[in-house]
């Protein structure tokens, strides 16, 4: 970098110094607090959680490899390494797709749902005294709203963003 270049740049500001710290500390801390009590309760990382997370929110507790790998924001090479490994603990499997045999669909087997339905309930509490019980509901909302600015911004056609809510508007807090 050039002496004019360094002097070009467009440092952050103090607040969004701030902000920046704040939002690396949480995406750093977060995350490896989740994988810690994941990995003590089965056995899991926060990543195998996600995909089966997602498996288990599919209509037919399936998806294409493609689209499980961009709900749970991977590559397919690591989805393929993870999935590999879930169907050997038996709680997914993978088959050529009835209306394509090109694709390949991930299935949660009724092992690994059981499994995830014992875990979700420990693991929700744990993202709820990580993340939630420190916000109001005004909180939650501004935390929704910047996220998906940010995401938007990154990503304007992530699947998240399908949900029909216009990013930036206000959004009320959701119930449980």
């Amino acid at each position: 970098m050039c002496q004019n270049e360094r002097m070009a740049a467009q440092w952050l500001t103090p607040d969004e110094r701030r902000a920046w710290l704040a939002l690396y500390a949480l995406t750093s801390l977060v995350p490896a607090s989740l994988d810690a009590h994941l990995f003590r309760e089965a056995r899991i990382t926060l990543f195998d959680y996600t995909v089966l997370a997602m498996l288990s929110e599919s209509e037919g507790r399936c998806l294409p490899m493609s689209e499980l790998a961009a709900r749970s924001t991977a590559s397919l090479s690591r989805l393929s390494h993870v999935v590999k490994k879930l169907e050997g603990r038996g709680w997914v499997s993978r088959l050529p797709s009835s209306s394509d045999g090109r694709v390949t669909t991930a299935s949660l087997t009724p092992a690994g749902l059981e499994m995830l339905t014992d875990l979700a309930v420990a693991h929700v509490a744990q993202v709820r005294a990580t993340v939630f019980d420190a916000l109001d509901g005004q909180d939650v909302a501004d935390l929704e709203r910047v996220g998906r600015k940010i995401l938007h911004g990154m990503d304007s056609a992530h699947w998240i963003l399908s949900d029909g809510e216009e990013v930036g508007a206000s959004a009320a807090p959701r119930s449980p």
